[in-house]
This record gives structure tokens, C-alpha cells and sequence, in this order.
């Protein structure tokens, strides 16, 4: 950990120990953990205040944290197991709160101290909101509509909250952990009344089992049964 880093935490610590859940410190990086409610007085300090000037927000995205532990496939000795790598659902095995369900990730950068900083606020699973930074920001205003149109995250006081990736029509939000990976709806052009229309799904879904290639003598075809064949 260098000096420009540990001073930053203490720095951090000490202006807002009011507003912080944690301040972490790990591979060079700080990551402030807050709470929601605070996003706001902390952002404005963090890009306000000389001994910080965050003037640059370098990206924010959204996270879902609802399989976040859970384990699908062990991949110890995956050649000699093959397809018996797949692992019975259990759980007991995520750490997932529901009251922490989703959060969002901002990436700020300090020009003027050359540092950088993560925050992260969670928020629960039945109706995540958060404060909108756009407008201390301007570059929130497009990552915002992102993590909206992704993961259905309502930024309060953007001003001009919509789908940005996804068709006017679309239905969820296909960056939630539960949404079906063959989605809702799809989407075709009509001859006949000349225009898109949306129809149930009619592909299924299937689990695909990662491949194992083996090339070893065991399972090479020599030259001489080639031929023979």
C-alpha cells in the first residue's frame, strides 16, 4: 500500500466518519462503503473539497449480489471428471442479504492528487433506489440510464431516466441473476402488418456443459485407424 493510499483512507475516515458503513484497503485501492442515504453529502464533499477534488466520475455501474457465493461448477480435476463437474444447488452456500441485493459502483478519479476511489451503496431487493449523482457529475447521466435499463435501479432526480440499451418495449431487466437467459418475449418484423410485434418465446432453454478437450494418447485416433476407416 503506498502513502498516497493510506493517506487517503485516513483523510476519508476522518471527514466522513459519520456517513461510512467501511473504508476498505486492499491491491492499492480504496473502497468506501455507505449507506444510501448519505451518497449525496459525500459525493458533493468528495468533489468539493480541495483535499480530495474527485472532478471526474470515471464510471458507475450496477451489481446484483443474489448468487454472490454460490458455486455452479468445480473445476478441480476437470479433465479426468468431465461432464460430473456440474454441482447440486444448495442454498445455504450464498451469503446473499436481502436487504443488500443490489448496489452501485462509482469509480471517481482525483486529477488534481492523481488517486483514485470506489464507492459502493447497497440496496434491497424489493425496490432499489438511490440518489441520482448527475447532477454533480455529468457524465452519471448516460451510466445511470445503464444501470437502469440492466438492473432496473431508480436513480431519484435524473432528468431523463430511460432505456438506453434495451427496445422501448422490453420486458425486466437482463442483468438481474433472475432474469431467464432465453428472456420474456421476441421480437420479429411482420409482411403482413408491416411491423415489429413481440411474441411469446419459442426457443428453450438449455444447460450447456463447459467442454473438455482431451488430446492426450488415450484418445487420439492413431494414423493407422484413419487409414483403415
Amino acid at each position: 500500500m503506498t502513502n498516497s493510499t493510506a493517506n487517503l483512507a485516513e483523510k476519508i475516515e476522518e471527514r466522513f466518519s459519520n456517513e461510512l458503513i467501511h473504508c476498505i484497503t486492499d491491491c492499492d485501492q480504496v473502497t468506501v462503503v455507505l449507506a444510501a442515504d448519505h451518497l449525496l453529502s459525500v459525493c458533493k464533499g468528495l468533489h468539493d473539497d480541495e483535499q480530495f477534488a474527485f472532478t471526474q466520475l470515471s464510471d458507475l455501474c450496477g451489481v446484483d449480489y443474489s448468487t454472490y457465493g454460490q458455486v455452479d461448477w468445480s473445476t478441480n480435476e476437470s479433465t479426468s471428471t468431465g461432464f460430473g463437474r456440474g454441482r447440486q444447488n444448495n442454498d445455504q452456500e450464498s451469503s446473499h442479504n436481502t436487504n443488500e441485493r443490489f448496489a452501485v459502483v462509482y469509480h471517481l478519479l482525483s486529477i488534481k492528487h492523481n488517486i483514485r476511489l470506489r464507492l459502493r451503496c447497497y440496496m434491497s431487493d424489493e425496490y432499489p433506489r438511490i440518489a441520482s449523482v448527475s447532477g454533480i457529475w455529468s457524465s452519471a447521466d448516460w451510466f445511470e440510464r445503464e444501470a437502469f435499463d440492466l438492473f432496473g435501479i431508480l436513480f431519484e432526480g435524473h432528468p431523463d431516466l430511460r432505456r438506453l440499451l434495451t427496445d422501448y418495449g422490453f420486458i425486466g431487466h437482463p442483468f438481474r441473476k433472475d432474469f431467464p437467459l432465453e428472456g420474456n418475449v421476441e421480437v420479429r418484423y411482420d409482411p403482413d402488418k408491416k411491423r415489429v410485434v413481440y411474441e411469446p418465446v419459442t426457443i428453450t432453454n438449455r444447460v450447456l456443459v463447459p467442454r473438455v478437450i482431451r488430446d492426450d494418447n488415450r484418445f487420439a485416433t492413431s494414423t493407422e485407424e484413419k487409414n483403415d476407416a
